[in-house]
């Protein structure tokens, strides 16, 4: 199950920009997290894929969505520039961001080779 993330959550779950410089992921598993927007139409393809692979790696993988639209300020920390934009946090390495809707077999290569993590 995909999660919706405020900032107020995101600070607590992913990265809290506010009191660090430097990268320190928060969470307790490997995530990604979709930087969407409701009438972005890739968006809506690549949402169905996000929920499968949530549940396919349950446990061992976070899947979270952050609007755009609402959470302006996030999109902005992070350079969001055009939509989708994918972030891939794994667990003690820097984030990778992606740009685009990508299937689902691409999704999986970089949830095992940059996430490291396999089903």
């Amino acid at each position: 199950m995909t999660e919706l993330l405020t900032k107020e959550t995101f600070l607590k779950k992913v990265f809290n920009f506010e009191k660090n410089k430097d990268w320190k992921f928060e969470g307790e598993v490997p995530c990604i997290i979709d930087f969407y927007a409701d009438w972005c139409g890739p968006c809506k393809m690549v949402a169905p894929v996000l929920e499968e692979l949530s549940n396919e790696y349950k446990g061992k993988l976070n899947i979270y969505k952050v609007d755009t639209e609402v959470e302006q300020e996030l999109a902005a920390a992070f350079g969001i520039r055009s939509i989708p934009s994918m972030l891939f946090v794994p667990k003690d390495e820097a984030p990778q961001m992606a740009q685009g809707a990508m299937p689902k077999h691409d999704l999986v290569k970089i949830i095992e080779d940059v996430l490291k993590i396999s089903k």
